[in-house]
């Protein structure tokens, strides 16, 4: 949904129709910003204000009579900087926690109800987990682009003109992220194989 505005941002002097145009805007993009901060950040609260501050800086710098030629791109890149800023601020906890035992309920009946065997149900569930975890203990860079790459579906081109960063250093981030990804869930991908 990158991009849903198709002709290019301009702030206007100030009067009803540029707050209701950016209102529209924001009710648009407000999902995909969420998930994306939530990716970076690994907790709804978290990922909550951080969506709200996008917005805000946002209307802000339009508010500078910019006008904004990819506007999706460029709300990503907000995103991306402000959850950077975020993770930068505080000491990230590496080791998540289990979920509560009534979330970790509610999502284990709702996998049963999808048709999905209980068995499959565990393991989706053991796998999420353990993928979240995993994103926890990449470097903020990694994760940026890991992120970026796999759950936003942007080049490797796009990444690093989101995170200024030379296309070079994007890949080694790619790679160094995907290592750590496979190493940290080797045992449940070659679990798995040996069951079938």
């Amino acid at each position: 949904m990158m991009g849903v505005m198709a002709d290019p941002l301009v702030a206007k002097a100030g009067g009803k129709a540029a707050t209701a145009d950016f209102s529209a805007w924001m009710s648009a993009e407000q999902r995909r910003i969420f998930l994306l901060c939530n990716r970076f950040l690994q907790d709804r609260d978290d990922a909550d204000s951080a969506t709200q501050d996008v917005f805000l800086k946002a209307y802000q710098a339009l508010q500078k009579d910019q006008e904004i030629e990819e506007p999706g791109k460029w709300l990503t890149r907000i995103a991306v900087n402000t959850c950077l800023d975020r993770l930068r601020s505080r000491k990230w906890q590496f080791w998540r926690k289990r979920p509560a035992a009534e979330d970790e309920a509610k999502i284990l009946e709702f996998a049963r109800g999808s048709g999905l065997s209980a068995e499959a149900s565990v393991y989706g569930t053991q796998v999420g987990a353990r993928l979240q975890q995993a994103l926890g203990r990449l470097s903020a860079r990694q994760r940026a682009v890991f992120t970026l790459r796999h759950f936003e579906d942007l080049s490797l081109e796009e990444i690093a003109v989101t995170l200024n960063l030379d296309i070079g250093t994007v890949k080694a981030h790619m790679f160094r992220a995907v290592s750590k990804l496979r190493e940290e869930l080797r045992d449940l991908y070659e679990g798995r194989r040996r069951e079938k």
